[in-house]
């Protein structure tokens, strides 16, 4: 009877105990997620409002195209597919036999002009030397013109004398005749000496239009050389570009030139990217960019490596959003308008040992996360 009793009550008080059971666990849970609402309200209020994030960015580098200066047949192909290089690494090498020859004539062009300088110089320290003689000469004509007057002075004199004491009975008119003729002679030489100065003189000129005319051409010679010296250097130039070298360090890609094949100057030989280079360019809604700054941080998480969060911070805007440097960019004055959040590029800088937690190749997708609080928001909330 007392067992029946107990069991009576046993089983009345259990529905009891899973009633208070199942408040208590209600309770629990109804706390926890109490916990959980502020903890969250207050994550969001101290750091999340703060966060912009989008997943429409991705890795880019500013790789370049490399293509020679020169045409030729490509001797050899010195790189492969996907090898790294240095600054100043040969890439590939142009046939160089003609250049070479081009080298060889435009050395000789250039000899030849300097030994036409040569040349023209020598002629001029010749003309100065025949300038000096005939200053000399002249000099020389100045001082017989001098003594020819002198003389014809004397003559004229003794002429004078004579002829009065001739008249006077005191001379002979043979003697008279005699002074006449030493007169006459003496004239005759000042004549002589007068023309001789003029003729210096005129050779005088001579030499010095015939000094100028070489001074003129030595110019010429000098012009001359000047240009050969610059073909020179130009053919030295295309004889260096017939070897290609990297202007940058990266990685190989799109190796597309061949031995054998003719290029020509502008044609694409393979490419260059600076793995070691890249960014990120994340392309931001309009409206999350209100609180954006340079110098921003920004966590970065690769599609390729999720476990990974890279570090950086934001290096500049773009001074246009996507639309603007489409190649058909909407023209929002025609028909019906519907407004869209237009998107701006915002390149994010990656800091240096984020390249060596993951390798990061240019086109890979990543999401990119911004901290918009300043310095003193971020210690605050700390």
């Amino acid at each position: 009877m007392n067992m029946a009793v107990d069991e009576q009550q046993a089983a009345s008080t259990e529905p009891a105990t899973r009633i208070i059971g199942k408040r208590r666990l209600m309770g629990l849970g109804g706390g926890f997620l109490a916990v959980a609402a502020l903890g969250y309200g207050l994550y969001w209020a101290n750091i999340g409002r703060y966060l912009e994030e989008t997943d429409d960015a991705y890795v880019r580098a500013d790789w370049i195209t490399i293509s020679p200066k020169v045409s030729g047949y490509v001797d050899e192909v010195l790189v492969e597919d996907n090898q790294s290089v240095a600054v100043g690494t040969p890439l590939v090498r142009i046939q160089d036999r003609d250049y070479r020859a081009r080298l060889q004539q435009a050395q000789a062009r250039q000899a030849e002009a300097r030994a036409a300088i040569v040349a023209q110089q020598a002629a001029l320290v010749t003309l100065d030397a025949q300038l000096m003689e005939q200053q000399a000469l002249i000099d020389q004509a100045a001082a017989d013109i001098d003594s020819a007057r002198a003389e014809r002075q004397r003559a004229q004199l003794d002429y004078q004398r004579y002829r009065d004491l001739v008249a006077q009975k005191a001379a002979s008119d043979q003697r008279l005749e005699s002074v006449t003729a030493d007169f006459a002679r003496a004239r005759s030489a000042f004549s002589r000496a007068e023309a001789a100065a003029s003729r210096q003189r005129t050779r005088l000129s001579v030499l010095q239009a015939s000094r100028e005319q070489a001074a003129a051409q030595l110019q010429q010679q000098q012009a001359r050389a000047a240009g050969a010296d610059a073909s020179l250097a130009l053919t030295e130039n295309e004889l260096e570009d017939t070897l290609v070298r990297a202007p940058i360090a990266g990685v190989v890609g799109q190796r597309r030139a061949r031995q054998r094949q003719y290029v020509t100057p502008g044609l694409p030989l393979l490419a260059l990217v600076p793995v070691a280079q890249s960014y990120v360019v994340a392309n931001f809604k309009e409206t999350q960019l209100r609180r954006m700054r340079p110098g921003q941080p920004v966590e970065v998480r690769v599609d390729s490596f999720p476990e990974a969060t890279l570090r950086g911070h934001i290096e500049s805007f773009s001074p246009g959003s996507g639309a603007l440097f489409a190649l058909l960019p909407p023209d929002n004055a025609t028909g019906n308008f519907t407004k869209i959040v237009q998107r701006f590029p915002v390149r994010i800088a990656l800091d240096p040992g984020a390249r060596q937690q993951v390798p990061i190749l240019p086109g890979m997708s990543v999401i990119a996360e911004v901290d918009t609080r300043s310095d003193g928001e971020a210690q605050q909330h700390e």
